[in-house]
């Protein structure tokens, strides 16, 4: 049962009120101006949760789940997730068409607003699989994945990928591949400003140590304008997000967002014109704790739950002692309320004030 959610999952207890976040009561059209990258073992249905409570449009994405594992395994526990977090995007690897297709199926039936292919990820596990960045050398086989998706699904399909692998890094070699990409029907893609080395870089060294080249992604507009283009990598905040969407349709940005989350909280007016009042983080907190309660209650552990917080205050007075609070008691209780008494008594007085919590 841990992990589970409330799509096709038990309700918490009718003895319990269950408090929705009202900032997502109205769906909201899909719109990529702004999304939150796909990223292993943060984006998880939690996560997403608590970012859907700062803003209401920007678009989030699951982790990447491949193709076989959702066909073998429980796709309630891989894919399942709160009404609450649309607009949101399934990512999905793999190199098979066939399994693809399957897939992007399933995530269709679970009401996904989009299915994206991972062409990015350069890892030596994805790489053995055959998915991931080093599918950027067979452009021509994810165009008939690609197809293989659209042919089985009416949502969007999407591609993310990176400006290059090893020493095909030229800005023709992106652009042959979206060439051949889009010819299968793709018109949309979230590019990573980053090449990919397959050999010798970690994961991690791949997000830092290979130069950014903006202008290849802005160039790529400008030769494709027929095409949706969405911008990634090393984007920050909401003011370099605005300086890229005068080149291009969109910008995702990664990390900046789960370990300081509340970068979003002004997405809403900067980037999508909505003027309704935004949500201060005590009022977030109490939402988000809401649903900690009727997550916990459904067996899934604290320490999954409360990880999204730890962030929440980041570069506030007080956030320090938050993250070591959080950090510190989740492992050592099966008890929520235990939880929750920690975190409000260490809530920065301004945020305390703002809101009633727990």
């Amino acid at each position: 049962m841990s992990g589970r959610c409330w799509h096709n999952a038990r309700p918490p207890s009718p003895a319990r009120k269950t408090l929705l976040p009202p900032v997502c009561s109205t769906p909201v059209a899909l719109s990529r101006r702004l999304s939150v990258a796909p990223m292993m073992d943060c984006t998880d249905r939690h996560a997403r949760y608590l970012l859907r409570l700062i803003s209401r449009h920007t678009l989030l994405d699951t982790e990447m789940v491949t193709a076989q594992a959702l066909l073998r395994g429980d796709p309630d526990y891989l894919i399942g997730y709160s009404p609450a977090e649309h607009p949101v995007a399934l990512q999905l690897g793999g190199s098979d068409p066939t399994q693809l297709r399957r897939a992007a199926g399933i995530g269709a039936d679970f009401g996904y607003d989009e299915i994206n292919l991972n062409i990015g990820c350069p890892s030596d596990r994805v790489q053995a699989g055959r998915f991931g960045a080093c599918l950027m050398a067979e452009p021509n086989l994810v165009g008939d994945c690609v197809a293989a998706m659209q042919a089985a699904v009416q949502l969007p399909v999407t591609v993310k990928c990176r400006i290059g692998i090893d020493r095909s890094d030229q800005d023709e070699d992106l652009f042959h591949f979206v060439e051949a990409v889009a010819a299968s029907g793709c018109r949309q893609f979230t590019v990573h400003a980053r090449k990919a080395w397959l050999d010798g870089l970690s994961p991690r060294e791949n997000r830092e140590i290979p130069p950014l080249r903006y202008d290849t992604v802005h160039r790529l507009k400008r030769l494709r304008p027929d095409l949706e283009i969405v911008i990634n990598g090393g984007i920050v905040d909401l003011e370099q997000a605005l300086a890229h969407l005068r080149q291009v349709d969109g910008v995702m940005i990664g990390r900046a967002a789960y370990h300081s989350p509340w970068i979003l909280a002004p997405a809403d007016r900067l980037i999508f014109g909505d003027d309704a009042s935004s949500p201060n983080r005590a009022e977030v907190l109490e939402h988000y704790l809401e649903y900690l309660q009727s997550q916990f209650s459904m067996g899934t552990p604290l320490t999954a739950l409360s990880r999204p917080l730890l962030g929440l205050f980041q570069s506030e007075p007080g956030a320090r002692v938050w993250r070591r609070t959080l950090s510190e008691t989740a492992p050592q209780t099966d008890d929520a309320t235990v939880l929750l008494r920690a975190a409000r008594r260490v809530v920065p007085d301004a945020d305390r004030r703002a809101a009633s919590i727990g």
